[in-house]
């Protein structure tokens, strides 16, 4: 398109919001490129502000574009010329709505997929038409007005952007929104992606007119809006991970969608997700924004960014079931090429070791992992005369997982501790082995600890997420390295979970299994949560069922069904946590043999699976019931299977003196941090490749995906 046809299409649309010629053509010629070329039907627009005038600055909103990019274009097949992003003083109100009205609603057609993303502050806002109620909004990067009333705000408003959605002619449309709108009262100096509202504030009379001309536009579309948040009480966050900073919502949605083929509902999809949140200390529950249109339920019935079309709908090859990566750039000496890692799951990747492996989708080479900065690593190809098939854009599949096994539970001490407490901490802390202290928000952290927000206050143990761990607060008064000795029992727990849940593979294991938890009532089993490995051999069929936050009544009676439809026998162990953080296992007691000598001690089997076989855990009798019982808690389960026995878990298991009361299928796990540092073992044992490692196997553990899967289940009780 030439240069004048261009500005005379735009500029309409220009003069409409109220910004000139120059304005928009300071953007710089690579938009002008972008929003030039025709459409190949893939068009994105990705929103990300860090950097607010007179507003405490954000950290991850450029992370989140660069994670949507890098997944549009590898994952889902997205040109990059048609990926336009606006990033910091770039993403202005008026050029936000420009862009919009000229990259997507000007060029996408009847069945284009569209991709909207925005990560920044969102706030509430009054409108005159409406005082009674406030709006949920957008804040862009010029928030302040350029008028000299300081109350008039530059927001866009919610259902401006719902509006804009609709416009556009095609029903496969997403948006993806990481932001909320209602501003916490501040929690232990965590980042909110929300602006507290201000009832003086007044919206730009442009934002208003710009609305009421939408509101009378053919509204076509049902389009899907993920957001961050359902309860609207709720804080988007963002956290440190390893070397970079990004929004909880927007890593864990699209690491899923690196991992897993989207052709299940979206329900599922924001299952996993809110799974992957919780394991990041959030309790963040992200939701589907409610649509104007009863045609939305319908889509709600489709994966996002595939509305109404499966994997082919985006040109994805349907042998390639989810990825953990894909090749960046190839480097000039041919042996070495850079990696895209967002596919691993968040807590594995800041202990991805050097030699871990990965095998190319579409070609027996492999690549060994040499060095990892943040979301991007370099590997080595292990067969260079393979190396010509190599292309940029390939996707990469974990093979081997390499974890080190010296790792820690790091615990961030919060800014609001005085210098002395904060020594104090740290000194005690230092008595604990596998235990480090870093600054709150200067290096990634597994909890926090802090003055709870009362007075007198006590020392806690938090979540990152705010939510204080229960039974590990110190008395009124009492010293900071008293209450710290105290914690000690919890911080091995909450260590033991950390290291089992670095085992999660369920998109990368190429064991064939499938794990149903169900609650048992007289008619059939009621199905709350279903996962599988989704990377095998066999062609998947099953729907995975699941929705946000299951939920289980106290006193439901409840069992695992699991499938293994492996060529192999699998063996399984199940650990988890329970509401107050103390750790348990599913138990499989063996009787004695002499059930009358005095000193008789039960001891555990392994539970196994035989190829195509169906188990329950606890087995049907009730004589080994499971049942829920009270107080309402939030409870976490890992499966974890392995083609070989579990010899060294079991030995630590049976080394703990459990009572006969406590001999029930589902009971504390007592000594848990040796019995995950043995299963750790155990799977490393039970791994046939072993790496041509620079490091002993002292140092680390090799897992491979071909003998090793771990299923996670979360749950609330209520």
């Amino acid at each position: 398109m030439k240069r004048r046809t261009f500005l005379e299409r735009i500029g309409s649309i220009l003069a409409v919001l109220g910004i000139t010629e120059a304005e928009w053509l300071s953007l710089g010629n690579r938009y002008y490129q972008a929003l030039a070329q025709p459409s190949p039907r893939k068009l994105a627009l990705l929103i990300g502000i860090n950097q607010y005038p007179k507003i405490p600055a954000l950290s991850g909103c450029l992370t989140d574009v660069e994670l949507q990019r890098e997944l549009l274009i590898h994952r889902f097949g997205f040109q990059g010329s048609d990926i336009l992003t606006l990033t910091e003083e770039q993403a202005s109100r008026e050029f936000i709505e420009a862009a919009f009205l000229d990259h997507l609603g000007k060029q996408a057609k009847p069945g284009d997929v569209v991709v909207f993303h925005f990560s920044g502050y969102g706030s509430r806002v009054q409108l005159e038409t409406s005082p009674e109620t406030m709006q949920n909004a957008l804040v862009p990067a010029n928030a302040s007005s350029k008028s000299q009333d300081e109350k008039i705000v530059n927001y866009i408003l919610e259902e401006t952007l719902l509006l804009l959605l609709r416009s556009l002619p095609t029903n496969r449309v997403t948006a993806v929104l990481d932001t909320s709108y209602y501003a916490p009262t501040p929690v232990l100096g965590l980042k909110s992606r929300a602006l507290p509202e201000s009832l003086e504030a007044k919206l730009a009379a442009e934002e208003l007119d710009f609305l009421q001309q939408l509101k009378t536009q053919n509204l076509p579309s049902t389009p899907i809006v993920l957001a961050a948040t359902s309860n609207p009480k709720q804080s988007a966050r963002e956290e440190l991970f390893s070397g970079f900073s990004a929004g909880l919502f927007t890593y864990a949605l699209t690491q899923y969608l690196w991992e897993f083929t989207p052709t299940t509902r979206i329900q599922v999809s924001l299952s996993h997700v809110e799974n992957s949140l919780s394991k990041l200390g959030s309790r963040q529950q992200p939701g589907n924004l409610e649509s104007l249109s009863p045609l939305r339920r319908e889509a709600l019935n489709s994966p996002p960014y595939l509305v109404g079309k499966g994997a082919e709908g985006l040109g994805l090859p349907e042998s390639i079931i989810g990825a953990e990566g894909a090749v960046t750039a190839i480097e000039e000496d041919g042996k070495t090429v850079q990696l895209w890692l967002a596919g691993l799951p968040p807590q594995v990747l800041l202990y991805y070791g050097v030699n871990s492996r990965f095998t190319l989708a579409t070609t027996t080479e492999e690549l060994v992992l040499r060095s990892r900065t943040g979301l991007t690593a370099k590997a080595q190809i292990t067969q260079i005369e393979g190396a010509n098939s190599l292309q940029v854009g390939q996707l990469v599949q974990e093979a081997v997982r390499v974890l080190l096994r010296n790792i820690h539970l790091i615990i961030a001490l919060d800014t609001g501790l005085e210098r002395i407490e904060r020594v104090d901490a740290t000194s005690a802390f230092a008595a604990f082995p596998h235990v480090s202290t870093v600054v709150a928000g200067e290096k990634p952290a597994d909890y926090l600890f802090a003055k709870l927000q009362q007075t007198p206050s006590r020392y806690g143990l938090f979540s990152l997420g705010g939510e204080l761990i229960s039974n590990t607060t110190g008395e009124v008064g009492e010293a900071v390295k008293l209450t710290v000795q105290k914690l000690a029992p919890k911080l091995s727990t909450l260590l033991a979970a950390k290291l089992w849940r670095l085992t999660e593979n369920q998109g990368s294991s190429r064991l064939a299994l499938k794990a149903t938890l169900e609650i048992i009532n007289n008619i059939s089993p009621r199905v709350i949560m279903q996962r599988e490995t989704v990377r095998t051999f066999k062609t998947e069929t099953s729907i995975q069922k699941s929705l946000p936050t299951p939920i289980v009544p106290i006193g439901s009676r409840m069992q695992y069904r699991v499938e293994n439809q492996s060529d192999r026998p699998v063996y399984l162990i199940l650990l988890g946590l329970n509401n107050n953080h103390t750790a348990i296992a599913f138990y499989s007691w063996e009787t004695p043999q002499e059930p009358n000598t005095a000193d008789t001690k039960s001891l555990l089997k392994e539970v196994v699976i035989a190829p195509d076989e169906t188990l329950t855990l606890p087995q049907t009798n009730t004589a080994s019931e499971w049942v829920i019982s009270g107080p309402a808690s939030e409870c976490e389960h890992q499966l974890i299977f392995s083609t070989a026995p579990f010899n060294q878990t079991l030995a630590a298991l049976n080394t703990a003196k459990y009572s006969t009361a406590e001999e029930g299928p589902i009971g504390p796990l007592l000594n848990s941090l040796d019995v995950v540092q043995a299963l750790l073992q155990d799977l490393h044992n039970a791994s046939t490749l072993k790496t041509d490692m620079n490091v002993t196997t002292a140092d680390s553990h090799s897992l491979d995906v071909n003998n090793w899967a771990s299923l996670s289940f979360s749950f609330q009780v209520l």
